[in-house]
């Protein structure tokens, strides 16, 4: 009998010239973008997936095949029961052979806490979008090689390893073929007009009013955004390849998927989980690049110096030591790392590493129930800081805010958070930037870390030079 899942060598490629070669529905890119000693080892790629599980509030949608099954109930529980049906150890080296990729949006936080309901839900999106993958494209940065797996799922046995054969085939002949080649990144304009949601002065207000939440003792910090949008011009790959070159990111991503297009630059993860290991590791603190080294060097010291960014990495930190002691053995959760500075091509950051062990018996239901969405884009205490965001912000914040990621048949999982990301639907970008307000903050400098941190996706929506 063969052993599944079965594994293909590949000479090594660039994953954007692959998934240039892909053909098919649902197709996915999680592109470390930005490979460094600790991150960005591996990219993932692939498309048609066997299985679609979706949900909206609490109706839940699950697609095999031409069969379309309708649920009422929590979708937790219902992504939990396909796990366990297809559950798989993991026997490679690499962290995913196959399994969910996908995204859950902000509002899934709704499902885990009583929560008011006053933004507008414009956009309409599903709270979560998980597609599961028999088949997966690695691309090993380190190695410098690429592997594909195959499964076999939703077959098993004997009927899996014939499927799983043929799909690999499949694919392998996909990725052999000379065309398409990669699109070039044209200079042709991308997009029309900007709006937002805010006016500048409106802006400057919601956040005076999330102050006067602090001051009178709600919250110690709340992390609040605008939402830009234009018309595309371009295709949604086309503005992938034009924010990848200028914006490598290592929890970048790419999800061509039936409710809408996701392009991502994210440099932050949300939660990994391998074996019993968890870690997560927010960010606080940004800073933009200089025009030459010598101000690189100013604003690199200014913000490891600054208190304010200080502080709000550290209530941050010690929220996501609260959600990780939640699921964790007891004396478990550490910090390993505070206050490391990272360099991107637009901005600094100020990043920390929080770890500790899975209790056993839980798994990665039990991880996103506990931890989610992410406490460095929602404040602290979380719960009140969401009431609040709900409060102050217009409209749904939908995917931004989420995750993106894939979950492994085996139940290891890793995430990022959604920043630095455009939400195309029906022809229109949609792009969120935001940050933590803290008792002294100020309104204009908080409005022109947003301008900031949108630099990246507004270039990308620009011409690009050769």
């Amino acid at each position: 009998m063969a052993r599944l899942p079965l594994v293909k060598r590949m000479a090594y490629q660039d994953p954007l010239e692959l998934m240039a070669k892909l053909c098919g529905k649902d197709k996915f890119l999680l592109h470390s973008g930005l490979v460094t000693e600790e991150i960005g080892r591996y990219s993932f790629l692939g498309c048609d997936p066997f299985l679609v599980l979706q949900a909206k509030d609490e109706k839940v949608t699950i697609t095999e095949g031409n069969s379309e099954k309708l649920i009422e109930g929590n979708p937790i529980r219902e992504l939990r029961k396909i796990l366990q049906r297809f559950y798989r150890p993991l026997t490679a080296a690499v962290p995913f052979t196959g399994g969910a990729v996908g995204y859950f949006a902000y509002d899934l936080g709704w499902l885990f806490e009583e929560l008011p309901h006053a933004t507008d839900d414009d956009l309409k999106l599903p709270d979560f979008y998980l597609p599961f993958y028999d088949r997966v494209i690695v691309v090993d940065h380190f190695k410098k090689e690429t592997l594909v797996f195959s499964h076999g799922f939703p077959l098993t046995d004997g009927e899996g390893e014939s499927r799983a054969e043929m799909r690999i085939d499949e694919l392998l002949k996909m990725l052999r073929s000379e065309h398409p080649s990669l699109e070039q990144i044209t200079n042709e304009i991308a997009a029309g007009d900007l709006s937002s949601n805010f006016t500048r002065d409106q802006y400057l207000n919601m956040v005076r009013q999330g102050k006067e939440y602090i001051a009178a003792g709600d919250i110690f910090q709340v992390n609040l955004s605008q939402r830009l949008q234009v018309p595309l011009y371009i295709s949604p790959w086309q503005l992938y390849l034009r924010l990848a070159k200028l914006n490598p990111a290592p929890f970048a991503a790419f999800l061509d998927f039936q409710p809408a297009a996701v392009v991502s630059a994210s440099p932050e993860r949300f939660m990994r989980l391998q074996g019993d290991r968890v870690e997560t590791r927010p960010i606080k603190g940004t800073r933009p690049r200089g025009c030459n080294p010598i101000e690189d060097e100013r604003l690199r010291e200014e913000l490891i110096n600054s208190a304010k960014d200080r502080a709000e990495l550290v209530m941050i930190v010690d929220l996501a030591r609260n959600d990780l002691g939640r699921v964790c053995r007891v004396g478990t959760v550490k910090v390993p790392r505070v206050f490391r500075l990272e360099e991107y091509a637009t901005v600094f950051h100020l990043v920390s590493t929080v770890e500790g062990t899975l209790s056993p018996a839980l798994d990665i239901c039990d991880l996103i129930t506990a931890s989610f969405p992410g406490g460095s884009i929602t404040g602290a205490p979380k719960i009140r800081a969401m009431e609040i965001i709900e409060e102050l912000e217009p409209t749904k914040r939908g995917i931004y805010t989420g995750s993106i990621g894939y979950i492994d048949f085996s139940g290891d999982a890793d995430s990022n958070i959604v920043i630095r990301t455009f939400v195309i639907k029906n022809g229109t970008a949609y792009f969120q930037v935001g940050g933590g307000i803290v008792a002294d903050s100020s309104p204009e400098a908080e409005y022109q870390e947003t301008l900031d941190k949108a630099k990246a996706l507004l270039d990308s929506l620009g011409k690009i030079g050769g």
